[in-house]
């Protein structure tokens, strides 16, 4: 069996057997992460998770359709919004005004976060909309989806832009790097591409994933793109030449998730807990006792090494985040809660 994300989509996947967990290799991590709370109770698994670009609010989104936004860290449930069908991805302006969500019903909404209103429905995408991404400058928005393509729309006013024919199978990801000129995006088609906003032109191919990558991220000193498969690898990359500069793999069957910490120095990923067996019988309804397997781990940029892995969230995990200060992460997944941790550099 694999993630609900993949049934909901209609697609089979091919299972593989867990790794064992590599060792460290730092006997003192400079960085540290404490289990702060887990709240939330969504209906059904919560695709994303997201801080608002000053920190003082945390977004995430459901498969029951329900986006909540609360004030951090107060926990303070600020408001809801509702994605007709079930919300798959989330992600705030730049500026933090407005809020863009993708769904199941094929639309991309932005909603204006103050008042909760609902300001525009961007429509185009033939199947599910997986995902969607502001560009720095908060001029464009990018979608992509079960129709295989990418989009580039106007934020502004909901022009379509763009509608590239970017992959052979779903594309589960897209982001913008941090000067807004390229775009990437993770497939089901095992790749991972690069594409200029401006044209619409393929940059680069970034290839070595064995099954579907499932989310991919660029650093935010611009220099490594990460992409997180279902081949239970995550990948960091040079950015300027598509080279391969780590693999990371640690002790799970799939990686659902990827992020930079907003320093670019430590890279984090998320994803199932258990191997195949263990997925179906939770599928099922049943869990074997209250174990928890790290499901989200903490990486350093620079030589691949594994810092830290975190075995606080419940289940499987399909979205993880850090807050623009680098003092918090936050984590979402199959169990329909959040879970957070406190960073800090570790002391001497």
């Amino acid at each position: 069996m694999t993630s609900l994300r993949f049934v909901l989509a209609g697609v089979s996947l091919a299972t593989a057997s867990a790794c064992s967990e590599p060792p460290t290799g730092m006997a003192d991590p400079p960085l540290r992460a404490t289990h702060h709370a887990s709240f939330g109770a969504f209906s059904l698994p919560v695709w994303q998770v997201a801080f608002s670009p000053n920190g003082r609010l945390l977004a995430a989104a459901g498969a029951d359709g329900s986006i909540t936004l609360w004030r951090w860290p107060e926990r303070r449930v600020l408001r809801t919004f509702t994605q007709a069908g079930g919300a798959t991805g989330l992600a705030f302006a730049p500026d933090g005004a407005r809020l863009a969500t993708s769904g199941y019903d094929r639309a991309v909404r932005i909603w204006n976060v103050e008042s909760g209103a609902l300001e525009r429905t961007l429509e185009g995408h033939a199947g599910t909309a997986w995902t969607v991404a502001w560009s720095p400058d908060g001029q464009r928005l990018a979608s992509a989806g079960e129709d295989r393509t990418v989009r580039i729309w106007n934020a502004q006013d909901g022009r379509a832009l763009h509608a590239i024919d970017a992959h052979d199978l779903n594309v589960w990801s897209v982001r913008f790097t941090p000067d807004g000129k390229r775009l990437a995006s993770g497939s089901f088609d095992k790749l991972a591409k690069v594409w200029i906003v401006e044209s619409a032109g393929l940059a680069m191919t970034l290839r070595g994933h064995d099954e579907a990558v499932v989310e991919v991220a660029a650093s935010p000193d611009g220099r490594i793109f990460a992409t997180a498969g279902d081949d239970r690898k995550a990948r960091l990359w040079h950015a300027a030449d598509g080279r391969l500069l780590h693999a990371l793999e640690g002790g799970q069957d799939h990686l659902y998730a990827v992020t930079f910490t907003p320093d670019s120095a430590y890279v984090v990923t998320g994803g199932r807990e258990k191997g195949a067996v263990g997925t179906l019988m939770k599928q099922l309804g049943v869990r074997w006792g209250e174990k928890r397997d790290p499901t989200v781990r903490i990486w350093r940029v620079s030589d691949g090494v594994l810092v830290q892995a975190l075995a606080d969230a419940r289940d499987d995990v399909h979205s993880v985040a850090v807050s623009p200060d680098g003092r918090w992460l936050a984590a979402t997944g199959q169990d329909g809660t959040v879970t957070t941790w406190s960073l800090r550099p570790k002391a001497n």
